[in-house]
């Protein structure tokens, strides 16, 4: 399958063919190889941002039934519920 590199107004636009399944509104990420290919690839969700670290942390000790929350990864701290 070949696509042409077309001007549109001051962008230059390669055009994905109707067999190649990608959603309209996909972010990719381009990168030019060394012989000259162009490679697009769909952006995933970083799993390292945000802020879940802050609330993903809580497990319970199923044998005393304490919870246990890790302020970090050398200490930690219990409450009783």
């Amino acid at each position: 399958m070949a696509v042409k590199l077309r001007k549109v107004g001051d962008a230059r636009v390669l055009t994905v063919p109707q067999a190649v399944v990608a959603k309209v509104g996909t972010t990719f990420t381009v990168k030019q190889t060394a012989d000259g290919s162009i490679v697009y690839t769909p952006e995933r969700a970083n799993p390292f941002e945000g802020d879940w670290f802050h609330h993903d942390l809580k497990q319970t000790d199923v044998t005393t039934g304490i919870n246990e929350f890790l302020d970090n990864e050398w200490s930690y701290s219990t409450k009783k519920d």
